[in-house]
This record gives structure tokens, C-alpha cells and sequence, in this order.
């Protein structure tokens, strides 16, 4: 009997060959996983540039550490830990440099226009309403600390469970949902603010 194989099952066998030495394995793993992960850098980062360099080191760091992996996680929980744990300290690193250059660390980060990662819509009328929405979107995530803006990202953008979400996180459940509760609230309200304006 032919059974469809799962993404995860497939992802198994690639970390499998990885943990041998395959780097063709890893490659493989790189080109399934990277949109999701940039998206979701992109979205707790707020820039395009800050996210590509975000996802190049979560891959480096994930192939340098391939052989630590347990597959009591899936693999793509995993990877989705590391790259939260590198926009965390990338951002770090920002606030420090911005620091110093006496900006303040409150500035949101703006993303480059022209290289928002969702996709263009055919109507000429649509795309400028949806890059508006964006826009507004992105400004309201700007305005969420870090630790609301993640919760956000992996629950609400790449459709995490809770119990997912607290492992990644490493925090409890209740705190994942009082924080998604928080973060939503704060972003309702932001955007009736804005829409407010129009």
C-alpha cells in the first residue's frame, strides 16, 4: 500500500542523512523551509535585510548544531526555535548599535519598500490598497514589544499550536495565550486608531 509520506517524515529522513554528513540532505531541508522562516524573521524583524541575515545564521547555526537535534520535535519546531533565538540577539545587536549612533531604541525598523515578501496582487487598485493595509499592519507590529510580536508571528502568521508555540518559546502555555491575547488587543486597537485616520 502506498501512503503518501508527510513533511515531516521526509523532513526525518533528511536530518537523518544530515547527522551522516549529507550536505545535499541539508540543502534539501534549506530550500522546504526558508520562506516560512524569512517570513516569519521578516515579521518579528521588521526588515529585509535584518531578516535575510537573520535566516543565514539560523541555517548556520542549525547545520553546525544538526547533530544535537532530538526528533521529539519536528524538525521545522526546531528550526522555528532557532530562528526566533537569532532575531532576539540580532536585535540586540541593533539596539546597541542604534545606541550608540544615538538613536532611539524605540524606533521601529522599517522594512525597504518594494521587498515585502507577501505577494503582489493583480489589480493595480488592489496592490495599493493591500500595500496601505500592509503598511499599516507593519507599523502596528512595529509598535508590539519583541515577546508579543513572536507569539503573534508563530501563532497568528505560521499557524503554531500553543502547546508548539511554548516550546519554542520555552514558557508556559498560559503565558503564550495571555501574551497572543495582549498582542492581538494591542494591534485591534492600533489599527482602529489608524484606520481611524483615513
Amino acid at each position: 500500500m502506498n501512503e503518501k509520506r508527510t513533511g515531516a517524515d521526509e523532513d526525518a529522513d533528511l536530518v537523518s542523512s544530515c547527522k551522516k554528513g549529507d550536505t545535499d540532505a541539508f540543502e534539501t531541508l534549506v530550500k522546504r523551509h526558508q520562506k516560512r522562516m524569512f517570513n516569519a524573521a521578516y515579521r518579528i524583524a521588521g526588515d529585509y535585510n535584518e531578516a535575510s541575515e537573520i535566516v543565514q545564521d539560523a541555517f548556520i547555526s542549525a547545520y553546525k548544531n544538526i547533530r544535537k537535534f532530538r526528533e521529539k520535535a519536528k524538525f521545522s519546531t526546531w528550526l522555528y526555535t532557532i530562528v526566533v533565538n537569532t532575531s532576539r540577539n540580532h536585535l540586540r545587536q541593533l539596539n546597541i548599535r542604534r545606541s550608540r549612533e544615538g538613536l532611539s531604541l524605540d524606533d521601529p525598523i522599517s522594512a525597504r519598500e518594494g521587498n515585502d515578501p507577501v505577494s503582489d496582487s493583480p489589480s493595480a487598485f488592489d496592490k495599493l490598497e493591500q500595500k496601505e493595509m500592509r503598511q499599516m499592519v507593519r507599523q502596528c507590529m512595529d509598535t508590539l514589544g519583541s515577546e508579543f510580536r513572536e507569539v503573534v508571528v508563530l501563532r497568528d502568521i505560521s499557524g503554531f499550536s500553543y502547546e508548539e508555540i511554548s516550546d519554542i518559546l520555552k514558557i508556559p502555555q498560559g503565558t503564550v495565550k495571555s501574551r497572543i491575547f495582549r498582542a492581538r488587543d494591542d494591534l485591534r486597537r492600533c489599527l482602529k486608531k489608524k484606520m481611524g485616520k483615513l
